[in-house]
This record gives C-alpha cells, sequence and structure tokens, in this order.
C-alpha cells in the first residue's frame, strides 16, 4: 500500500504534470478518484466479515482480488497516461483517454482499499489483546517504510525519464505489488472446512441491518465524526507545505523536499510511542487526543516561521505534525479495531477506513483551493494593504487545520471520558461500548 501511495500521489501527479504536459486540473481529478470507492470500504467490511468459502477463509478472497484488480489497475496505466497526454503510438479521442486513464485509477484505488479493509480485520483476528498494539504500530511502520523507500526508488528509476521507462517501472510496481502480497498473504489464514460447513447453516443478515446496529452503537456516530474532523485537520497541509517553505521562507529545492523526511520521521515517532503505549494499557482515544493537541503548536510553528524568517521553527512544525498525525491515526485504528460491533469487525475498520481515506481526500483538495482563493482575493486588495502578503493564503490554511483540531478535541472529549478501558483481573474492557 506504502508503494502504490507514493507511485500515485507524489511519482505519477508530478510526472503527469512535468513530462506528460497533462493539466493540474486533470491530474487533481484523476488523483481523486479513488475516493469514489472510499465509501463502500463498509460494505466490503461487512463481506469479509460474511464471505462463505470451501477453505473457511474470510479474508483472504478479499485482499487477494483487492491485490489482482489493483495489479490489472497499474498494469494498463502507463499506456492510459501515455494515451492522455497524446504521446501514444496510436492517438486517441480525448474522451476516451480520459475515461481508460480515469479507470486505470479506481481499479488501482479499489484494489488498494479492498486489500487494506480485509487486511486490517486479518490482522485483529490474528492478534490477541496484548499484541494488538504493537501489531497496529508496525502496519503503519511498514506503511511508511514503503512510502518513503517507494518514493526514494521511483527518483532514481525516472532519472532519466522516457515513456518506454515509465511503462517500465509502473508495471514493474504491478508485479511488485503482487509478488509482495501474495508472499504476505501465504498462510496468513488458517484453512477450516469445518467452520465453513458451520457458516452454511447460519442465515446472513443484511448489511442494512447490520449497519444499522453498528452505527447506534453509543459513541460510534461520534467517533467516526472525531476520525474525520481529525483526519481532515492533519492532512490539509500536506499540498501546501512544501510550497510554503520554498515560496515563503525561500528554501531550497533540497531543504524542501527534506521536510517530508521530517514529516515521516514526526510519524515514525508516533507509531513507536503509540505502540509502547498502547501495550502499556493507555485509552487509545486518550492517545489520539494527545496527537490532536501537538499538532496546535506544531501548527503555531509552521504560522510564526514566515514573519520570524525562522527555518528551523518551521522544520520543527514539520517534525511536530507528523508525530501529532501519527498518534491520532494509530489511536482511533485501535480504537476502531475494538468496536463491539457484534463481531463484524471488518464492517467497523471498513467505516474507519472509509471516513479516513474520503476525509484526508477532501483535505488535500481544500487545502490547495482555500490557499488560492485566499491568496487571489488578498491580492485584489480585499483585506487591505496589511493582508496582502503572499504568506496570507497559507496562515488562513493553517489557522483553519488548528480550528479543526479544537473542534476534534471537543469532539473526542466525551468519548475519552466513557470510554476508558480498564484492566480487571487480567481482561481489558473494550473502549467503546
Amino acid at each position: 500500500m506504502g508503494i502504490t501511495t507514493a507511485l500515485l500521489i507524489g511519482t505519477l501527479n508530478r510526472v503527469m504534470i512535468v513530462e506528460l504536459g497533462v493539466t493540474a486540473s486533470l491530474v487533481s481529478l484523476m488523483l481523486a478518484l479513488p475516493l469514489l470507492v472510499a465509501p463502500f470500504r463498509a460494505v466490503t467490511g461487512y463481506q469479509s466479515d460474511t464471505h462463505q468459502s470451501a477453505f473457511g477463509w474470510k479474508r483472504v478472497p478479499y485482499m487477494w482480488g483487492g491485490t489482482l484488480v489493483q495489479f490489472l489497475g497499474l498494469a494498463f496505466m502507463p499506456f492510459a497516461l501515455l494515451a492522455l497526454s497524446g504521446q501514444g503510438q496510436t492517438p486517441l479521442p480525448s474522451w476516451l483517454a480520459q475515461g481508460v486513464a480515469a479507470m486505470a485509477f479506481l481499479m488501482v484505488g479499489a484494489g488498494l482499499q479492498t486489500s487494506q479493509t480485509a487486511g486490517l480485520a486479518l490482522a485483529t483476528d490474528q492478534a490477541s489483546e496484548e499484541t494488538r498494539p504493537r501489531v497496529v504500530a508496525l502496519m503503519y511502520i511498514m506503511l511508511l517504510t514503503g512510502a518513503v523507500g517507494g518514493s526514494l526508488i521511483f527518483s532514481v528509476l525516472l532519472t532519466d525519464f522516457s515513456p518506454q521507462r515509465l511503462v517500465q517501472v509502473v508495471q514493474g510496481t504491478a508485479m511488485v505489488v503482487l509478488c509482495l502480497n501474495a508472499f504476505a498473504l501465504w498462510k496468513q489464514e488458517p484453512r477450516n472446512p469445518q467452520r465453513a460447513a458451520a457458516r452454511r447453516q447460519v442465515t446472513r443478515p443484511s448489511f442494512k441491518k447490520v449497519w444499522a446496529n453498528f452505527i447506534n452503537l453509543p459513541k460510534a456516530r461520534r467517533f467516526l465524526w472525531t476520525t474525520g474532523l481529525g483526519t481532515l485537520a492533519f492532512n490539509m497541509q500536506d499540498v501546501v507545505l512544501e510550497p510554503y517553505g520554498g515560496e515563503i521562507l525561500h528554501l531550497s529545492v533540497g531543504a524542501t523536499s527534506a521536510l517530508t523526511a521530517m514529516l515521516a520521521g514526526g510519524a515514525l515517532l508516533g507509531f513507536v510511542l503509540a505502540g509502547r503505549q498502547l501495550a502499556r494499557g493507555m485509552d487509545p482515544l486518550l492517545l489520539a487526543a494527545t496527537g490532536t493537541v501537538l499538532g496546535i503548536p506544531a501548527f503555531s510553528a509552521i504560522i510564526f516561521s514566515a514573519p520570524l524568517e525562522a527555518g528551523w521553527l518551521f522544520r520543527l512544525g514539520a517534525l511536530g505534525i507528523g508525530l501529532g498525525g501519527g498518534l491520532f491515526a494509530v489511536g482511533t485504528l485501535f480504537a476502531a479495531m475494538r468496536l463491539d460491533g457484534g463481531g463484524y469487525i471488518g464492517l467497523a475498520l471498513g467505516a474507519w477506513g472509509a471516513v479516513q481515506s474520503t476525509a484526508a481526500g477532501l483535505a488535500m483538495f481544500m487545502g490547495g483551493a482555500l490557499r488560492d482563493v485566499v491568496t487571489h482575493v488578498a491580492e485584489s486588495g480585499a483585506f487591505g494593504a496589511a493582508f496582502a502578503v503572499p504568506s496570507i493564503g497559507y496562515s488562513v490554511v493553517y489557522h483553519v487545520e488548528m480550528f479543526l483540531l479544537f473542534v476534534t478535541l471537543v469532539a473526542i472529549g466525551p468519548l475519552v471520558k466513557h470510554g476508558n478501558h480498564v484492566a480487571k483481573h487480567g481482561q481489558i474492557v473494550p473502549v467503546i461500548q
């Protein structure tokens, strides 16, 4: 997942705009297309909960099926991109080229999210209460490792760009994804024909009924709102952080590129701390709230770095954003893993993933759009001469994110107050009941 995400959002984003000459608006639309399938993650999770296989598998068919869809999308994506840019050997009508490219991105997004939802559910099935905190932290660390490592490898492979090299890199990524996921699935879920026979005797409730039971759980709606608001708050800066460093603080390209390492380093520290604290019995929603609180001074540091012309303060803020976002992500995921949905853990994780993915995509769009709109209005003099400065658009984005962090704290407060888990006689009471 990390490798594919790095390819889509990082490498192909730049290649499509710069080397292939595709308009930025069309690129943004293509990258946002996978969000169309994000709300269906709850359905995917429910299907993996209730799947009837001759081998007794529940999660493996959906993880492998998602992998194949993702592989097919990546396999023909480079040809679709070349056709979209008009560099293909056989010119296609623009509407057909756009449709083929859109289908490729949709397939990659659908496969990616199907595999992730079933994979998280499988991890929850296999891990005990004692090992689950370490499993969650390890999954996030591997996600970050794949994203950072993939970005570095792609940058080396595409140094001398050519259409042929693009085809090789993207299709090579498809093979790597297929092999890694096949290796990862091997013997992860034991075959159990007896369980399959027993499941066939049980009447499967409809998704509508199961979803109604889940969403009516005490605090379930508030938990999903908290996840969406916190994700929105931490991710609006994704598309404006490096431009802010270059345009406002006049940092070099190398210095702004290092910001990705600062964010990743902060997130990695957050994942490690989260795993340790959760293993010690800390309330995961308290951990998420702690990450939210840490995000407030981090965004303040980013804002004040411009008037103070302090590059070190800017980097410190980026590190803090990564740390706070990491704690929030791990905390909410661990809480979702422990939602009591009547045995439908895939549904609960799918709902969490749907909200988290949709909010992240909206955040990226809102961050860039808000910066552009505010900058344009300020330059026209509508806010007065005092606000007609280049940093005003970026500053408004960061202030909105700080406001959303305060709203997230308000939303998460009752969950922490009433959702603390307590160790009693060696057993852990679930976070949200």
